[in-house]
């Protein structure tokens, strides 16, 4: 008898999880699999796939040069936008830190872009902004200088979407924060009484243990980066001027939903998995050596 309770329980159990079981197995799990199988095959949606072994894999690496050039574009999109969102958001969030009175008030406006900065509105917005017209060359002529085609000259399109990066950077803030107000007080103290002043107090103290965040906001910045996709697609298209904004997301969706290959789509998906795959392995293992804990029990 109690082994059939047990039984009920469990049952009771699997029925109040599945619906996070269904959407797992139903929108990750099965999916993924389905494009491992797609990268080996020929399929455009009109008919069934037909399996091509590596020939994807082939064109991808010794004949697309668009792929190269996308990824050495999303490499230089992330690698550059990445350190520039998590200064702002440290610095930002070493001034809210100090903040004592209507700190919640300003903890949230300086989330609100972190909130609409993915969306199309925004993209459309930044577009304007930056515009032959717009209002950053019509302050530059305020100025007496001359307006900068900042969306036409592939020198300076793709520091558009990096900057628009840049300044979604209050959920990286607050994640800053939180770290800051775990540091114990006694530390900066200690510190101000054998006479270190603020700058030798940031590389010494708070530097070295904000590190377990730091590591934490490095790794989600860095896939968020590699996923870049509506900002480039809303505000120049196919990747104008000149392949400049072509981000690895971009041609991988024009791949699948322009030219209709969706086995070599499924390659490029792969693809990406792996790149995101290996260098968060490689954070982590370099982590030992500039993470710092508390103690080594806290691992």
């Amino acid at each position: 008898m109690a082994r059939k309770a047990g039984g009920y329980r469990n049952l009771t159990g699997y029925a109040f999880i599945s619906p996070f079981l269904i959407g797992f197995f139903g929108l990750t799990v099965i999916p993924i699999a389905m494009t491992l199988y797609l990268s080996f095959t020929d399929y455009n949606m009109l008919r069934p796939p037909q399996w091509i072994g590596l020939e994807h894999y082939e064109r991808m690496f010794t004949k697309d040069e668009k792929f190269w050039h996308a990824l050495r574009v999303t490499f230089f999109y992330t690698f550059t936008a990445v350190p520039l969102r998590l200064l702002v958001a440290l610095a930002i969030a070493m001034l809210v830190a100090k903040i004592v009175r209507a700190a919640g008030f300003y903890r949230t406006v300086l989330y609100l872009p972190s909130i609409i900065g993915g969306s199309v509105a925004v993209a459309v917005m930044w577009r304007q902004l930056f515009g032959l017209e717009g209002a950053i060359n019509t302050i530059l002529r305020w100025l007496g200088l001359p307006g900068v085609s900042w969306l036409g000259d592939p020198k300076y399109a793709i520091w558009t979407l990096i900057l628009l990066y840049g300044w979604q950077f209050g959920s990286s803030m607050l994640i800053f924060l939180a770290g800051l107000k775990n540091i114990p007080s006694d530390y900066y103290e200690a510190a101000s009484v054998d006479g270190a002043g603020s700058v030798r107090m940031f590389f010494r103290i708070t530097l070295p243990l904000l590190t377990p965040v730091i590591l934490f906001n490095v790794v989600i910045q860095l896939i968020n980066g590699f996923l870049a996709f509506t900002p480039a697609y809303v505000i120049f298209g196919d990747g104008r001027p000149l392949g400049a904004t072509l981000m690895y997301v971009l041609y991988l969706f024009q791949n699948a939903f322009t030219f209709f290959d969706m086995g070599y789509a499924s390659g490029m998906a792969w693809v990406l998995l792996v790149i995101v795959g290996l260098l968060t392995a490689l954070i982590f293992k370099s982590s030992s050596y500039w993470v710092h804990y508390e103690s080594k029990g806290d691992r």
